[in-house]
């Protein structure tokens, strides 16, 4: 629970970010609303109504929650193949959505968000900022958005070039120059998309009238919007619902993250994805895209004085009296201009600063990024993030396996002079007992090659001490190749001994029997007495 020391510093601050964070959501908020089918109307009520909701009970103090680019990407596909063009089944879709988010909270799993790895996260991203900017091309031309996603836009680019508008490539030219080359020093006062929007659609009113305009916008209260309840639809729906779950979970948790940076504070992740499943279930409700935590209105918010939940219910508020009172004057702007400052947020989105240095990045990671990147721009986001998390695994084991394996200390014991009956004119550095001693962790990373490289050890000795005085955690995968051990010291014969088991480890060990064909007198607590057995077993 955040306690919070309200004053009256705290509401001014509040309130001028509120109104930061709403200025910058308005354009972003239409943009994506036209990007995704559902219209613009459903960018805004998004942004008001998962916006409030998320800040009403979020865990995030100053995080502003708003339609984002990747929840856009994925509903506009959602739209096209799962709905088939209903906008009834696509909101039922966000309502499941938002359903799965809370159970995500109350099933606490929201820390576990933070272990993703960096590489998927990079290429996902990445590929979402190229999907944005392969959607727009077409609108940059007067031509709408080509239905199929991305690549269905880019083929169909040649077939349409010689019918572009040019009302509406100028427009787009121009609303893209002014984002990319406003004052950076200027944003904390005026932010370039709305700077943006008021050049573009004055270009388009006064001088470049032939351009494809937004349309209607309703400027009253939004109708409620009801789920459509169907076993086949529900059934269909919850792949792509737990798909909209997982990124606005992602999205959220690691704005969360940066907010956290910038205010000194810390989230509470499983209070955050409840709040954001509220949000995105009253989002659906009214006919409103899926929201997410927002890093530009985040940050915006911070950065103008936002330092609390109410924040954030104010951009929302305000965003709907906007919507009620200005909305009529939205109709005539230009959809170039909103393609234009598209461009630039799906520039943005790319992991820019990662690419950079992708040649100075180990080859394991830069394969994980280009293989989720290019899965999200040529398939689809749900098989780009499931094969990156597991190309992401697989090379994390290859690290570990390597950090594994150097903790395991596979040596004979060359003092040979506490053997009994030990011949002086023997060689001394002919070993008769091995110990295999394992530090540390030990997982499915080391499993296979473990076994390899020492059971050929112990084949070459007459006993073998098993050390575990050292091992903090042994996997099941782990634990059964030490019962393969085991095994092949009983196939030759080998005595074996157990030292220094105790803990976690006895108990994964005990569970899965590894150790039940070694006799009990056989299992010790110091080398001392391991020395003593195994000499009274070689003499034996």
């Amino acid at each position: 629970m955040m306690r919070l020391n309200y004053s009256l510093q705290t509401l001014r601050g509040d309130i001028f970010g509120g109104i930061a964070a709403a200025v910058v959501a308005l354009p972003i908020a239409l943009a994506f609303g036209v990007a995704s089918g559902l219209g613009p109307a459903a960018g805004i009520y998004g942004a008001i109504a998962a916006g409030f909701f998320a800040a009403l009970f979020g865990g995030t103090r100053s995080l502003v929650t708003d339609p984002t680019g990747p929840m856009t990407v994925a509903i506009a596909g959602i739209v096209t193949i799962q709905s088939e063009g209903d906008p009834a089944k696509a909101f039922t879709i966000i309502i499941l959505a938002g359903l799965i988010q809370v159970f995500l909270g109350l099933l606490r799993i929201g820390r576990f968000v933070a272990y993703t790895p960096y590489s998927v996260i990079s290429g996902f991203m990445s590929g979402i900022g190229i999907i944005i900017i392969l959607i727009q091309v077409l609108p940059v031309i007067g031509h709408p958005v080509a239905s199929g996603g991305a690549l269905n836009s880019l083929t169909a680019l040649p077939g349409l070039i010689s019918q572009a508008n040019w009302h509406a490539l100028v427009i787009a030219a121009v609303t893209l120059g002014v984002c990319v080359f406003w004052p950076k020093a200027f944003n904390k006062y005026l932010p370039y998309s709305i700077v943006a929007m008021l050049v573009g659609s004055l270009l388009g009113l006064l001088w470049l009238t032939g351009a494809p305009n937004i349309g209607q916008i309703p400027t009253a209260l939004p109708q409620l919007q009801f789920p459509v309840f169907s076993p086949d639809l529900l059934l269909s729906s919850l792949q792509p619902a737990l798909i909209l779950a997982l990124l606005g979970s992602i999205d959220t948790l690691l704005t969360a993250l940066i907010a956290d940076s910038h205010t000194r504070s810390q989230h509470n992740p499983n209070r955050e994805l409840m709040a954001q499943g509220v949000g995105n279930m009253a989002s659906g409700l009214i006919g409103g895209l899926p929201g997410a935590g927002a890093t530009t209105g985040t940050v915006i918010n911070i950065r103008t004085g936002g330092r609390t939940p109410v924040s954030g219910a104010l951009h929302s508020a305000i965003l709907l009296a906007l919507v009620l009172g200005l909305g009529v004057y939205a109709e005539d702007i230009p959809l170039a201009v909103l393609a234009g400052i598209l461009l630039k947020v799906g520039w943005d989105i790319i992991d820019w600063p990662f690419l950079r240095r992708s040649l100075h990045i180990e080859r394991a990671h830069l394969l994980v990024m280009g293989i989720t990147l290019g899965l999200t721009v040529f398939l689809d986001l749900t098989t780009a993030v499931a094969i990156g998390l597991i190309a992401a695994g697989m090379a994390g084991a290859w690290h570990l396996e390597r950090l594994e394996l150097d903790r395991v200390v596979s040596v004979p014991i060359l003092d040979q002079g506490f053997l009994p009956g030990h011949d002086e004119d023997e060689d001394e550095f002919i070993a008769r007992v091995g110990l295999v001693a394992f530090h540390g962790s030990f997982s499915v990373a080391s499993a296979n090659k473990m076994v390899n490289a020492i059971g050929a050890d112990i084949r070459e000795h007459e006993v073998v001490i098993f050390d575990f005085t050292n091992a903090a955690y042994i996997d099941e995968s782990a634990a059964m190749v030490i019962r393969q051990m085991v095994d092949i010291a009983e196939e030759e014969d080998t005595g074996s001994i157990v030292m220094g088991l105790s803990g976690t480890v006895a108990d994964n060990l005990n569970a899965l029997d590894v150790l039940g064909r070694i006799p009990k007198d056989r299992f010790v607590t110091t080398l001392d007495q391991a020395k003593e057995l195994a000499g009274q077993l070689l003499e034996g």
